[in-house]
């Protein structure tokens, strides 16, 4: 009866390590595409932050060089970029996010087919491409947007590229995963990522793939740190010594960006509207020429702040003594960005929103004569506020904006600032500019003529 017992026991405990054993090789499995996309996700990441800056550069050097030459390469700049993406990938234009969402809607059996039109190697390639020759012509665009689009891409073709003897994972989880790790990347904040993709683009449970998720924004992040340091996307601002009293010019300062931003928002998408009539290639040229035109004539006799990123204008007012702008350069940040973003080539907007808000933040501080550190406050609040108004994700744009000052106790008016926007962005427009452009991409795609 004693053999017998032994027998089982050790019976069973092999099968039992069987089971384990093929349990952990089929999770190391299933992990391992992750991570590789992960790591490629960080490489593309540095890659197109250099070329983008290289752009941003090569522009600032031209125009040191003759100042005039922006009439010439705005025009060029502005209907090179939308021609790149009309003819070669033309879901590769504007942000990218809309086509993550997109994308995450169309991961489900019937449909997953449509993906490749909106996540793909040559949407990597001209999404580039088209964004950089954009921000050369003068082009109020940013590069984090299109980094998710960029890393929804490669997460998407390593599941691609996985042998039948693969074990199966979610399409949707890994573009959703791989988007987490595109934002966690282009601004170096890994919560960032992580709440964008639950706050953002999320409609399953989390626990279904939170693993995956934790750990590829962990090594994207390590992956783009390794190769470009490790840094902060800002740095640290001052804000030490500040009362509650600074609640007050926070609250006010919110409330302002975020029906800016969601005004800005209805512009771009009549805007949108209104090109859709436009039956030529030869009507979007004239209209792209005369975009550039506009913001050229600003630039040349106004202020070149309406040029680029506007990342040098929030490094200024938040870093040096510099920091109340002028109260027309809220609306040059807004207006060139409107610009840029509805003509039709690649280039994102999460860069121009947060400078129109370190802007407006900038110049209300100034009006009320705040003291520097709590300038910064307010500028930061700002900041978190028109992102929020673009987006209507208040804790995601709040957690950027945190991880990429290290302002952690800040985190009460960050949050503070980005639900104030959230609220009165209701009163202007009740949807996202994000999720109109998903629903008008999710439409075309669908539709049976294509």
């Amino acid at each position: 009866m004693l053999k017998i017992l032994i027998y089982i026991h050790r019976s069973l405990k092999k099968s039992f390590d069987n089971i384990r054993n093929e349990r952990l090789k089929h999770n190391l499995l299933q992990a391992v595409p992750f991570w590789i996309g992960s790591v490629i996700t960080g490489f593309f990441a540095v890659m197109y932050a250099q070329i983008f800056a290289w752009g941003e550069k090569l522009l600032e050097t031209i125009l040191n060089w003759h100042d005039w030459m922006i009439f010439i390469i705005a025009p060029i700049g502005f209907v090179l970029s939308w021609w790149l993406v009309k003819r070669f990938a033309p879901y590769a234009k504007g942000s990218g996010i809309p086509q993550v969402m997109a994308a995450v809607e169309l991961a489900n059996p019937k449909e997953h087919a449509k993906i490749n039109k909106l996540l793909s190697i040559k949407i990597i390639l001209f999404k580039i491409l088209s964004s950089v020759v954009l921000v050369i012509g003068g082009g109020a665009v940013g590069r984090e947007g299109p980094t998710i689009q960029i890393a929804g891409s490669v997460f998407r073709k390593v599941n691609e590229y996985l042998p039948e003897w693969w074990p199966k994972i979610s399409k949707k989880n890994m573009i959703m995963t791989g988007a987490a790790a595109g934002l966690a990347a282009a601004f170096n904040t890994p919560l960032g990522g992580i709440v964008f993709a639950v706050e953002e683009l999320s409609k399953t449970h989390i626990n279904y793939f939170k693993t995956a998720l934790f750990t590829a924004v962990i090594i994207a992040g390590l992956t783009a740190q390794t190769l470009a340091g490790s840094y902060l996307y800002l740095g640290y601002p001052k804000t030490s010594d500040i009362s509650l009293t600074v609640m007050f010019p926070v609250i006010l300062v919110a409330g302002i960006s975020g029906i800016l931003a969601s005004q800005l928002s209805v512009l771009m998408l009549k805007i949108n509207q209104w090109k859709k009539r436009l039956k030529s290639d030869k009507a979007h040229i004239i209209f792209l020429v005369i975009s550039a035109l506009i913001i050229a004539s600003i630039a040349y006799f106004i202020s070149r702040e309406i040029l680029g990123s506007g990342k040098e204008i929030m490094e200024r007012v938040l870093f040096t003594s510099n920091k109340h702008e002028e109260w027309y350069v809220p609306i040059l940040r807004m207006l060139g960005p409107a610009l840029s973003f509805t003509s039709g080539g690649a280039g994102g907007i999460f860069a121009p929103a947060l400078t129109a808000g370190a802007s407006i933040g900038s110049v209300i501080s100034g009006v009320i004569h705040l003291s520097p550190h709590e300038t910064n406050v307010v500028i930061l609040g700002g900041m978190v506020a028109f992102l929020t108004g673009i987006t209507r994700a208040p804790f995601t744009s709040a957690i950027i904006v945190l991880e990429m000052t290290d302002r952690h106790s800040l985190i009460f008016h960050l949050m503070l600032a980005g639900m104030v926007s959230s609220i009165v962005s209701l009163l202007v427009s009740r949807h996202s500019l994000y999720d109109v452009i998903k629903v008008n991409f999710l439409a075309e795609i669908r539709s049976p003529k294509r």
